[in-house]
C-alpha cells in the first residue's frame, strides 16, 4: 500500500503536469510523451521584412519552435497580398497587416487570425517632411501625403491624425509609393510629407534629415494595433491543435522581444536593409502575447468610420474558438 508522502508526491507531480501544458502534451488529443500531440509538424510562414517580425526571427535563432517540436520555415514575401493569397497553396500561415487581413475577410478570404505580431508605440510610425514650413498636422490645408498604399494602415491612421487636428478628410491628397521612394518625392516637392514606420523613419532622419510632423500612433490610433498572423480557415480546422502550439510558441517569443528590445534592434540587421548605428536607433512598438477581441475591434471600427465596409465588421469572426479577452 502506498505510502501517504509517495501519495502526495505522485499528487504534487500530476498537479504539476496539468500547469504545464507544452511539457505534458496536454493540448486537446495530445498524449502523455514530452511533445504535444500535433497533426502536422512542419510550417511555412509568409513574413516581409519589417519589424513586426523580429520575434518570429529571434525564435528561430534561438531553436524556440525546434523544441516545441514544429520545423518553421520564414518565407520572404514581396507584398502582404501575395501572401494571404497563397494560403493553402504553398504557405500555411502569413504576416499581414489587421487592415489588409479584414479587408482581405470582407472581400471574400475565408481566413482565420492566428496571433497578433505588432502594436504601435511611440516614435514607430510618424508622418515625416523636408518642408522646414510643414511644422503641425494642421499647418497645411490640403496636405500631399505619401503612403505605402492608399488601402492599408497608414492611410487609415494618417486621416484619422490629420482629421483630429482639423484637416478636412476630402482635402487630404495620398499618394501611394515604396517606402524607399518617399524622400526622393519630397526632395522633388511631389509629397509634403510621408507616413512612415521604422526603420524608415530614423534613416529619413539620419541620411536626408527629415523630421517628424507628428507621430501617428497619438489620440485616436495611440497604442495601434498594426499586424498579425494568419492561416486559411481550412487550414485552422484541420489543424487545430498544430495551430495552439504555434500560438503558445509565439507568445513566448513575443514575451522575449518584449523583455529585450536590444535583441529586437540588433536582429533588424539581419533581415532589414538598415546598418546597425540605425537599427541601434530605431524605436520599437509592442509585441502582443496573445489575441485581445477588444484591441482587434478597434481596427474594424476605425475602418467602419472611414466608410471601408459597407457594415461593421465583427472581429470575433475571425478568431479561433475559444479565444477571450
Amino acid at each position: 500500500m502506498p505510502t501517504p508522502a509517495r501519495v502526495l508526491r505522485r499528487a504534487a507531480a500530476l498537479f504539476a503536469c496539468a500547469a504545464t501544458l507544452t511539457a505534458c502534451g496536454l493540448l486537446p488529443g495530445g498524449d502523455s510523451g514530452d511533445q504535444p500531440e500535433v497533426e502536422r509538424n512542419t510550417l511555412r510562414i509568409g513574413v516581409l521584412p519589417v519589424v513586426d517580425v523580429a520575434p518570429l526571427k529571434l525564435a528561430l535563432n534561438d531553436k524556440l519552435f525546434e523544441k516545441s517540436g514544429l520545423q518553421v520555415q520564414l518565407v520572404t514575401l514581396s507584398t502582404e497580398d501575395e501572401g494571404i493569397q497563397q494560403l493553402d497553396t504553398t504557405l500555411d500561415l502569413t504576416w499581414a497587416s489587421h487592415v489588409n487581413l479584414f479587408r482581405s475577410y470582407v472581400a471574400g478570404a475565408q481566413i482565420q487570425l492566428q496571433g497578433e505580431a505588432y502594436q504601435a508605440g511611440t516614435g514607430t510610425m510618424a508622418l515625416v517632411t523636408l518642408d522646414k514650413e510643414y511644422d503641425a498636422p494642421g499647418a497645411l490645408a490640403a496636405p500631399r501625403i505619401a503612403v505605402n498604399s492608399t488601402e492599408d494602415v497608414g492611410a487609415l491612421t494618417t486621416k484619422a491624425v490629420l482629421k483630429t487636428a482639423g484637416v478636412e478628410k476630402q482635402r487630404i491628397v495620398l499618394r501611394e509609393m515604396p517606402f524607399d521612394q518617399m524622400v526622393d518625392a519630397m526632395k522633388a516637392k511631389q509629397v509634403d510629407a510621408a507616413w512612415m514606420t521604422e526603420p524608415f523613419i530614423t534613416k529619413a532622419q539620419r541620411d536626408a534629415g527629415a523630421r517628424v510632423v507628428t507621430d501617428t500612433a497619438i489620440g485616436p490610433t495611440k497604442d495601434f494595433p498594426m499586424s498579425g498572423y494568419a492561416s486559411s480557415k481550412k487550414f485552422a480546422d484541420a489543424n487545430p491543435r498544430t495551430l495552439a502550439l504555434f500560438r503558445q510558441v509565439l507568445r513566448d517569443a513575443q514575451e522575449a522581444a518584449s523583455n529585450n528590445k536590444l535583441s529586437v534592434q540588433d536582429a533588424l540587421t539581419g533581415y532589414v536593409d538598415v546598418d546597425q548605428q540605425t537599427a541601434a536607433l530605431v524605436s520599437v512598438g509592442v509585441f502582443p502575447l496573445s489575441l485581445n477581441p477588444v484591441r482587434l475591434q478597434r481596427v474594424a471600427d476605425m475602418m467602419d468610420t472611414e466608410e471601408v465596409f459597407d457594415e461593421r465588421l465583427d472581429v470575433g469572426a475571425l478568431l479561433p474558438p475559444g479565444t477571450t479577452n
